[in-house]
C-alpha cells in the first residue's frame, strides 16, 4: 500500500508544475480579454451613438403620432427597442469582461508570488510546509469551485429569466402595435421600466461578483456602499462602524475580508430571521478586528460543525492561512456574533 503513495517532493513537483501551466493559461486569456475589451468599447461607442439618433427620431415621431402612417411608427419603435436592447446587451458584456480582466490580473499576480516562494524553497526542510501549502491549495480551489456555483445559480434565476421575460413582452407589444397602440405603447413602457430594474440588479450582481471600487478606493469605502445595498435589497437594518486609521491594505487581504463580511450578512439574511445587523471593523496598528452581530434566531454551534457549514468553515479556513483566529458566538433565540482577527499587511510593509 505505500508504494502507491506518493513521496512528498513528487507531489510537490507537481503542483508547482500545475500551477505554472494555469498561470501560461491565464496570461494567455488575458490577452485574448484585452483584445475583446478593445473590440466592445468600440463597439458600445457605436451603438451608444446610434441610440442618441434613433431616440431623437423617435421624440419626431411621437411629436407627428397621430399623422404618421403606422407602419413608419411601428419601425420607429422597433429600431429604438432594437438600439436599446443591443446597448445593453454590449454594456454588460464590456463590464464583465472588466471584471474578468480585473481577477485574472489579480490571479497572475497571486500565482506569480507562490511560484517565488515555492522556487525560493517553500519545501525546504522537511515537509511540512509543503504539506500545509498543498492543503491550502486544495481548500482555495473548493472554495472557488462553490462560489462558481453560487454564480451559477444567481445567473439562471436573475438575468438569465429577466431576458426571458423581455423578449415575452417584445412580443405582446408587437402583436398589440396593429390592434391598439395606446395598450402598444403601456406595454413598451412596462418593458422600459422592466429592462431599467433589470439592469440595476445586473449592475448590483457585478457589484457582488467584483466590486471594482474595492481596487480603486479601498475596503472602507466598498463595505459602505455594500452594507447600504444590501440594507436595502434585505428590508434588514444594517449598520457599518469603523474605527482606528483608515487605510489601504494588501490587495488579498481586502478581497478575503470584504468575503467573509459578504458571506456572514448573506447567513443573516437567509437563516436568521434578524431585525437588525451590526458591521464592526477596528482597524489597529498591527491587527484588525471584525465583528458581525446580528438580533436573530440563533443556532447551536455544535450543530453547525457536526453539520459543516461551508461558509463559515470556508471564512475560517481564510483567516487561519492568514495567521489570525476566529470565534462563532451564538445561542438559540438570541442572536449569533462572529468575530475575526487578522494581522495587517499594508502595501508599504510588502517585500
Amino acid at each position: 500500500m505505500l508504494s502507491d503513495v506518493k513521496p512528498e517532493s513528487d507531489a510537490w513537483s507537481e503542483l508547482k508544475e500545475q500551477i505554472q501551466a494555469d498561470l501560461e493559461q491565464s496570461r494567455r486569456e488575458l490577452k485574448e480579454i484585452a483584445l475583446m475589451l478593445e473590440q466592445s468599447q468600440l463597439e458600445v461607442n457605436k451603438l451608444a451613438q446610434r441610440n442618441a439618433s434613433i431616440t431623437s427620431h423617435l421624440q419626431q415621431v411621437q411629436g407627428q403620432f397621430d399623422t404618421l402612417p403606422r407602419a413608419d411608427i411601428r419601425m420607429a419603435y422597433d429600431s429604438a427597442l432594437d438600439a436599446q436592447q443591443r446597448l445593453f446587451v454590449m454594456r454588460g458584456q464590456l463590464e464583465k469582461l472588466q471584471s474578468d480582466r480585473a481577477h485574472l490580473t489579480r490571479f497572475i499576480a497571486m500565482m506569480e508570488k507562490v511560484l517565488t516562494v515555492m522556487e525560493g524553497g517553500g519545501v525546504g526542510n522537511g515537509d511540512a510546509g509543503g504539506g500545509s501549502t498543498a492543503r491550502a491549495f486544495e481548500m482555495m480551489i473548493q472554495a472557488q469551485e462553490s462560489e462558481r456555483q453560487r454564480l451559477s445559480r444567481q445567473m439562471h434565476d436573475g438575468p438569465a429569466q429577466a431576458l426571458s421575460n423581455f423578449i415575452l413582452q417584445t412580443e405582446i407589444a408587437m402583436r398589440l402595435f396593429d390592434l391598439d397602440q395606446q395598450k402598444a405603447r403601456e406595454e413598451l413602457e412596462n418593458l422600459k421600466i422592466s429592462a431599467t430594474t433589470t439592469f440595476r440588479k445586473v449592475r448590483d450582481f457585478i457589484f457582488e461578483l467584483r466590486p471594482m471600487m474595492l481596487d480603486d478606493l479601498g475596503l472602507v469605502p466598498t463595505l459602505k456602499r455594500y452594507v447600504d445595498a444590501w440594507k436595502e435589497q434585505s428590508g434588514i437594518d444594517a449598520r457599518l462602524m469603523v474605527t482606528g486609521k483608515e487605510r489601504r491594505l494588501e490587495s488579498y487581504e481586502e478581497v478575503m475580508i470584504f468575503r467573509a463580511i459578504q458571506e456572514l450578512l448573506n447567513n443573516v439574511a437567509r437563516h436568521s430571521s434578524a431585525s437588525s445587523v451590526k458591521v464592526q471593523i477596528d482597524l489597529g496598528e498591527g491587527l484588525i478586528k471584525v465583528t458581525v452581530d446580528d438580533d436573530g434566531k440563533g443556532f447551536d454551534p455544535r450543530v453547525l460543525e457536526e453539520k459543516g457549514g461551508m461558509g463559515l468553515k470556508v471564512i475560517r479556513d481564510r483567516v487561519d492561512m492568514l495567521g489570525g483566529v476566529m470565534d462563532v458566538d451564538s445561542v438559540a433565540g438570541q442572536g449569533t456574533r462572529v468575530t475575526f482577527q487578522l494581522p495587517i499587511l499594508e502595501p508599504s510593509q510588502v517585500p
